[in-house]
């Protein structure tokens, strides 16, 4: 793994620990590499049904679990109003600033999670923009629409 900005990580107000920039990192900086093992998509789609929710899109034929120990990128939390996101760049996943980032702020990236069983992932970042759930910022109005169907 390479060496990013200094970030620190500690209890989080969105949920449990969070990584939090120690430094100001600007925007466009590569933050943290998310690293883990290397897997086929049968068995990722194994471990997803174990509730794995640390396994990210590499290619056609491989996934990246991140449930590993020696990941601290999976402490990371969802917003819906993140300020880095995740990337695929030259076969490796990294946390990426959205934004120019001040020292003492908690790093943040949308999970991407799709529609499927969206109520059994709630949210809990605190943004105005929240939906509620942890869901890919395309899903919004979806789920905007299904809260208001229930209303």
């Amino acid at each position: 793994m390479n060496a990013g900005p200094a970030l620190t990580f500690q209890a989080s107000p969105i949920h449990g620990q969070g990584g939090f920039a120690a430094e100001s990192i600007p925007a466009g900086a590569r933050v943290l590499e998310y690293v883990g093992e290397k897997i086929t998509k049968r068995e990722s789609t194994e471990r997803c049904r174990r509730a794995n929710h640390c396994i990210f899109h590499l290619d056609e034929e491989w996934n990246l679990d991140g449930d590993v120990a020696w990941n601290v990128a999976r402490l990371l939390n969802h917003s819906c109003a993140p300020n880095s996101t995740a990337e695929l760049i030259d076969g490796r996943i990294w946390i990426v600033a959205a934004r120019d980032l001040r020292a003492g702020e908690e790093i943040t990236f949308n999970y991407g999670y799709d529609l499927q069983d969206f109520e059994e992932h709630p949210c809990r970042c605190g943004a105005a923009e929240c939906v509620g759930f942890i869901v890919a910022e395309d899903f919004f109005p979806d789920v905007r629409r299904a809260q208001a169907g229930r209303a």
